[in-house]
């Protein structure tokens, strides 16, 4: 008999929680209960928490040209509501030059298990003239273990631009994972002084061989093409720069 009841009262609470909450008040201070369902769902990724991701920290050599390059991420919240700082770039060594610097701060509102809605603002120090950008995006995990990373931008002059980064993990070994990624960026207008024309303008692609030491730190090589296309490219040209690169890689991906 015992067993029958536990079993009926499991049904109820799997069929209607508010009738297995308004049975539980019943017998127990409703004070009491409300702090041990508060307890329940922060064990359950309630719990504000953090990450900080270098996920490319790297060294990249072409054509007798090096440069430092980054792309870092960290975020706090919870599952369902979190705060972002993106931010990456381009430093020329021989130059001693910043050639590009992008920051992004979003809010992202979980909208199913695996994509989350993004909102919130861009500024480009460099290239000068500097831009800012509002900022619309969404990003998560696609069937078969691709990340996809979308956005939309539009200026401060009003120029809309869309932006495509995905990527995927193939595990050779335990500690030993080939990473393909491609970038592709679109822009609606002509930005001659950002140096960005209307159409494809850029599109990147690479794949890097990393070894984890520990979970949290893997340096890594690889090989990483880039070309600008259509009016970007006769913008890139036109300054006496190459419009298409292959690159050799050394970095590290870390996080916390």
């Amino acid at each position: 008999m015992i067993r029958q009841i536990n079993l009926l009262v499991i049904c109820i609470t799997m069929l209607s929680p508010s009738i297995a909450q308004e049975m539980a008040d019943k017998y127990y201070d409703p004070v009491e209960m409300a702090k041990a369902r508060e307890q329940l769902r922060n064990h359950h990724g309630g719990q504000p928490t953090f990450l900080v991701m270098g996920e490319r920290v790297e060294y990249q050599s072409h054509e007798g040209e090096s440069l430092f390059n980054w792309d870092a991420q960290a975020w706090y919240g919870n599952d369902l509501n979190k705060f972002w700082m993106k931010s990456e770039g381009e430093y020329f060594l021989e130059e001693e030059k910043l050639e590009e610097f992008e920051l992004q701060g979003l809010y992202s509102r979980a909208i199913s298990p695996f994509w989350d809605l993004q909102a919130g603002v861009r500024h480009d120090v460099k290239p000068d003239p500097s831009r800012t950008y509002g900022v619309i995006g969404l990003q998560g995990l696609a069937p078969y273990w691709f990340e996809i990373d979308v956005a939309s931008f539009i200026s401060n002059k009003g120029d809309v631009s869309f932006r495509l980064e995905g990527e995927y993990e193939i595990r050779i070994r335990q500690k030993l994972i080939l990473q393909p990624r491609i970038e592709a960026n679109f822009s609606l207008s002509n930005d001659v002084a950002s140096g960005i024309g209307s159409g494809v303008s850029s599109f990147e692609a690479g794949f890097r061989l990393r070894y984890e030491i520990t979970k949290e730190i893997a340096p890594y090589l690889g090989i990483n093409w880039s070309r600008a296309f259509g009016e970007t490219a006769d913008i890139i040209r036109a300054e006496g720069e190459e419009n298409e690169n292959l690159s050799l890689v050394a970095g590290i991906r870390f996080w916390y």
